[in-house]
This record gives C-alpha cells, sequence and structure tokens, in this order.
C-alpha cells in the first residue's frame, strides 16, 4: 500500500490562512510488514524522527491509538520548513494512514476538519487532501469551503537555501489590526477570489500582491522577495507572493513567460523550479 500526498502553497497574498493550492513535489509512504514497533526509513535528515514521535505516526495515533506498527518507507521531495506544506503532507499523511490501518471509514469532510484543528487553518492541508485549489473556513471544528480548479498558468517556486519555521514566520505577525485596514484587507480578498471564480487571472494576481494581512510583516523575513517581485513584473507574471510562511516565493505567469523568468532568477542562490497544480489530492494506491 502507498500514501502520497502533495505539496501545497497556502494563502496566495490576501488569502491568509484560508486559500491554498496543491502541486506537484510529493511524500510518499509505502507501507511495509506489520512489526513490534514503528519504523519509518528515510533520507530527510536527523531531524525527522523514525519511530512513534514521527508526526505522520503521531497523528495517525491520535485517530487511533490502537494502530498495529508496521515498518514504513517514506520517501519525499517536499522541501522541510520552505513555506511548502510539508508539516501538513505529515499531518494528511497520518490521517490516511489512520484510516487504510484501522478501516475507519473517513469521508472527506471528516478528514478536512480533522485536519484543520490539528493545524487551526485549512489552507494547507484541505488542498492536500482534495488538490486543485481550496477556499476554506474551519470554525466550531467544521470546515466549509469550496474547492475548484487552480488557474491555468505558469507556476514557479523560488526556494531560498535557507529554512523559515513557521513559529518565526507567525511572532512577526500582529496581533490586532485597525478597523479600516482590515476591511480594506478583506475587500481586497473578495476581489480576489471572485476574479479566480470568473478566470480573470491578471485581477486576482493583482489583488493577491495587495496583501494586507501578512507579507508587509513577513517581508523582511525574505529578503529577495522584492527583488523576485520586480523580475515578475518585468516579464509579465500575474502575481508574486510568499509561499505558506515563506520563504518560498511563488509567481504565477503567463506559460510563454516562463522561462525568462526562470533565467532572470538563476542569478539567486536558491533552487528555481517549474511546478504544476495537482488535482488528485491525498490518495492511496
Amino acid at each position: 500500500m502507498k500514501i502520497i500526498v502533495p505539496a501545497t502553497s497556502a494563502n496566495l497574498g490576501c488569502g491568509f490562512d484560508s486559500i491554498g493550492i496543491a502541486l506537484d513535489l510529493y511524500l510518499e509512504l509505502v507501507i511495509g510488514q506489520a512489526s513490534d514497533t514503528w519504523a519509518i526509513t528515510h533520507n530527510l535528515g536527523a531531524g525527522i524522527s523514525k519511530d512513534e514521535t514521527n508526526l505522520i505516526i503521531k497523528t495517525a495515533l491520535s485517530l487511533a491509538s490502537n494502530l498495529q506498527p508496521h515498518k514504513i518507507a517514506m520517501t519525499s521531495n517536499v522541501p522541510l520548513t520552505r513555506g511548502l506544506g510539508s508539516s501538513s503532507t505529515a499531518i494528511v499523511a497520518g490521517i490516511l494512514l489512520a484510516n487504510e490501518l484501522a478501516q475507519l471509514g473517513m469521508s472527506k469532510q471528516m478528514m478536512l476538519d480533522f485536519a484543520s484543528k490539528i493545524e487551526g487553518h485549512p489552507d494547507n492541508v484541505a488542498p492536500a487532501i482534495l488538490g486543485g485549489l481550496v477556499i476554506g473556513c474551519f470554525r466550531n471544528g467544521t470546515l466549509d469551503y469550496v474547492s475548484m480548479h487552480a488557474p491555468n498558468c505558469a507556476y514557479i517556486a523560488f526556494i531560498p537555501n535557507y529554512s523559515l519555521p513557521t513559529s518565526v514566520s507567525r511572532g512577526v505577525l500582529p496581533k490586532t489590526i485597525d478597523f479600516p485596514e482590515a476591511v480594506t484587507a478583506s475587500a481586497i480578498s473578495n476581489v480576489m477570489v471572485a476574479s479566480l471564480l470568473k478566470g480573470d487571472i491578471s485581477l486576482a494576481g493583482k489583488m493577491m500582491e495587495e496583501d494586507k494581512f501578512h507579507e508587509k510583516y513577513r517581508g523582511a523575513l525574505v529578503p529577495e522577495l522584492e527583488e523576485v517581485r520586480r523580475i515578475s513584473h518585468k516579464f509579465g507574471g500575474y502575481a508574486c507572493v510568499l509561499s505558506g510562511a515563506g520563504p518560498t516565493v511563488l509567481i504565477l505567469a503567463p506559460q510563454e513567460k516562463m522561462a525568462n523568468i526562470k533565467e532572470e532568477l538563476s542569478q539567486f542562490d536558491a533552487l528555481i523550479i517549474e511546478l504544476h497544480p495537482d488535482a488528485q489530492g491525498a490518495r492511496v494506491e
């Protein structure tokens, strides 16, 4: 049995903590034989545990505490602590693991609610489960959401060679914002979502870059952001935004401009990759 979970890019600018998109980087688990203890093999480094303290196993056991331990082989090309949903892929993988091994029969809604409760918001876990682009609101233990196809354009990930833990990126955010600014921020987000639903990528991208919820506070943590955005604008990119909590920057651009943007970005000490939306979401094969 194999479990596959896609990476995600959350927020898309003004969709803070509520909007995310699934992308074609993956965490994969191959479930092996039953064992006396949990054992996960991987090559992700010493920071990722290989026993029952792994986030995947902890999540699975929180759903089914009496799960029979198994040997598991894990591979992942989702960069850790880079703003591409690495922790969410682990949480979702743990949910699918428990659902399969304990035969829980969880519906998608149950998975979404449980994952959102763990994360506190749905912007990463919802697209990881459903695929595509998901707009969600988690409250009172339930996720209300709209799932749709991702915009049809090129996606370029600018991945710096340093990590940015979510705790650090969250730490620079204010506890409150002024009411007039909140109204403006909400209006910008409303127009962005309406533009996505209408298929107007240009207007949606413009609104993404007008975010007032998080990027103006986190920008100092990703010093390359403004220069990457300038390059995106130079070649007609639709949007250039922080991916999740950063430091990855996601560019949405016309397909014919992708090569130019990637070439211009090659001057930086960063990984520049073309990504594609994942339409399937988490699955078991």
